[in-house]
């Protein structure tokens, strides 16, 4: 299928999904999904959904004033009736629960964070709007996000994650090697892609042949929220994705993948979790210290980035963030190198 179609049929089957599980939340419910239509992704709203689900599950199994009850009972009453104590009991219960398979989840600060944001929002829309008297999200402190380690690949890793993948099949044999030999080109050019791009994971799948323009050495993307953006890339880029494009040329389609620039192995249109499995197989080959994502590949773009041009307002606009400062977050880290040379610049005795 061609781009526009992939988006719109992702976005199709997440409308039908978030259909579906409004059936298993109150009623009332509805009027704030209808209300953040147009302002929101259909990807958010079905999580969204199932967090605002995983909500009323918690009043009906652990709040002794619901027990029994069924979600499309609740009128909206309930949510004037629920206090910032239980909300506080709620985020206790976040932490480690199970799911409706009897399956253990668990979250951790960001997993909490978005959960309870999801339900301010909810809580607002109706707040905002004098259909409910109360909003007791608002009285209970948001779970703290503590800073965490950028996990990216060291220069030498990334040149030898490349020279793995592109001669790794000399130590292959029988059918592991047919494999490798049919895949190598397309493995190839795509994390260079990624590497030399940034470029998220699902944007890298959504693109259509047509997307690269070999003039500018650019490609197409569809950035979060739906927007287009061009992103450039260097020889090396270039060169990869020029050598696996006749390898491309050879593969007879599935109907309605005719326009994908990657493909599987079934000659449909490469997904999201077979990129995240191809990442970490040569990965775990090169670093095992590093648990290496298609998303630290990015990290490492923008890493590298910043290191060469001191930009983060260009690393910003790159990597597709509308906000520098979640560009900050992630990439003010990389100044510890700075930092090291503090503690050798100062003499406190001369020698």
């Amino acid at each position: 299928m061609d781009r526009v179609t992939y988006r719109q049929q992702t976005d199709t089957n997440n409308i039908l999904r978030l259909r579906e599980v409004l059936q298993t939340l109150p009623v009332f419910a509805r009027d704030y999904f209808r209300a953040i239509d147009a302002t929101t992704t259909t990807k958010t709203r079905i999580s969204y959904a199932y967090d605002i689900r995983l909500f009323f599950q918690f009043l009906i199994q652990q709040n002794p004033s619901y027990k029994g009850k069924n979600p499309w009972d609740f009128t909206i009453d309930v949510l004037d009736q629920v206090q910032a104590l239980d909300i506080e009991e709620y985020m206790e219960y976040l932490k480690v629960y199970t799911d409706d398979e009897e399956s253990l989840v668990t979250n951790g600060e960001r997993g909490l964070k978005r959960k309870i944001s999801a339900l301010r929002s909810f809580y607002a829309y109706y707040y905002r709007h004098e259909m409910i008297k109360t909003n007791p999200t608002v009285l209970i402190d948001m779970p703290k996000i503590h800073d965490q380690a950028i996990i990216r690949l060291d220069t030498d890793e990334v040149a030898m994650l490349l020279d793995y993948i592109e001669h790794c099949g000399d130590q292959l044999t029988g059918q592991k090697k047919v494999y490798y030999e049919k895949t190598k080109e397309r493995d190839l050019a795509l994390i260079t892609l990624l590497l030399g791009t940034g470029i998220r994971v699902s944007e890298c799948v959504g693109l259509d042949v047509e997307d690269i323009d070999f003039k500018n050495n650019a490609v197409k993307v569809v950035r979060k929220g739906g927007n287009e953006m061009f992103v450039y890339f260097g020889g090396e880029v270039e060169a990869a994705l020029k050598k696996y494009l006749p390898v491309r040329e050879s593969i007879t389609p599935v109907a309605g993948h005719e326009h994908a620039l990657f493909y599987s192995t079934q000659r449909k249109r490469l997904g999201v979790q077979a990129v995240e499995n191809m990442v970490k197989k040569y990965a775990k080959e090169i670093t095992t210290t590093k648990k290496i994502t298609p998303h630290k590949l990015r990290s490492t773009y923008g890493t590298t980035l910043y290191q060469e041009t001191g930009d983060i307002y260009l690393v910003a606009d790159v990597l597709g963030h509308k906000d520098v400062n979640t560009t900050k977050k992630h990439y003010a880290a990389i100044d510890d190198a700075r930092r090291r040379k503090a503690a050798s610049a100062v003499k406190l005795r001369e020698l």
